[in-house]
């Protein structure tokens, strides 16, 4: 949050906890991805970066496609104008989300080779890059939990130096998980992102 909005919270908590009642009352109606979708478009209108990297990960968490989430910025073009539209994107080619890179765009979802099955040691974290993608696996046994290694916060790609032991802390930000379970254990309040895996031929591998 920034400054100005903490002083309000401290200085009038009565005035803007109604505001913030106020907002979320007036989403009631509409889904999760299309609240996403509105809510990323006025992170674009009124520039507020920090805003717009942290709702573009929830608008792909809430069920938008990457095409949606571009077709709608373009749509509010008559609001928004050229300008902005080309803010919004210059960041989200910094964020360098790997559902928005042009050769993934309108891909869909799709098995990718991680590791031999082998090469993962029971009871510990491997760390694991497959097309593009880098990321965390937890393995117990015969169960396998394969995590995006980027933070749901702003999607920094939190490298592996940041794991000690089973716990992963964002260098960004200092949010703090449990590679075990995904769970937010630390500062942040959403879950490291978890792909579908399975075994196939001795490999493990995971979809997104």
């Amino acid at each position: 949050m920034s400054d100005a909005l903490n002083y309000l919270l401290k200085a009038r908590p009565e005035a803007m906890g109604a505001y913030f009642k106020f907002l979320k009352e007036s989403g009631k109606s509409l889904d999760p991805k299309t609240r996403m979708l509105i809510t990323v478009i006025t992170k674009v209108a009124t520039q507020t970066e920090k805003g717009l990297r942290q709702y573009l990960p929830r608008a792909l968490d809430a069920g938008a496609t990457p095409g949606e989430i571009l077709d709608a910025i373009l749509h509010a073009f008559p609001a928004l104008g050229l300008a902005r539209i080309f803010w919004a994107i210059d960041i989200l080619i910094d964020m360098d989300i790997p559902e928005f890179r042009a050769e993934n765009l309108g891909a869909g979802l799709r098995w990718h080779d991680l590791a031999a099955v082998d090469a993962i040691a029971d009871g510990k974290v491997t760390y694991c890059d497959s097309d593009g993608r880098s990321l965390f696996v937890y393995r117990s046994g015969d169960s396998f939990d394969v995590y995006d290694s980027r933070c749901p916060h702003q999607v920094t790609n939190i490298p592996h130096l940041a794991l000690e032991g089973f716990r992963l802390t964002c260098p960004k930000h200092h949010w703090e998980f449990d590679v075990r379970t995904g769970a937010c254990t630390g500062k942040g309040d959403r879950p490291m992102k978890r792909f579908e895996s399975k075994i196939e031929n001795g490999q493990l591998r995971a979809r997104w």
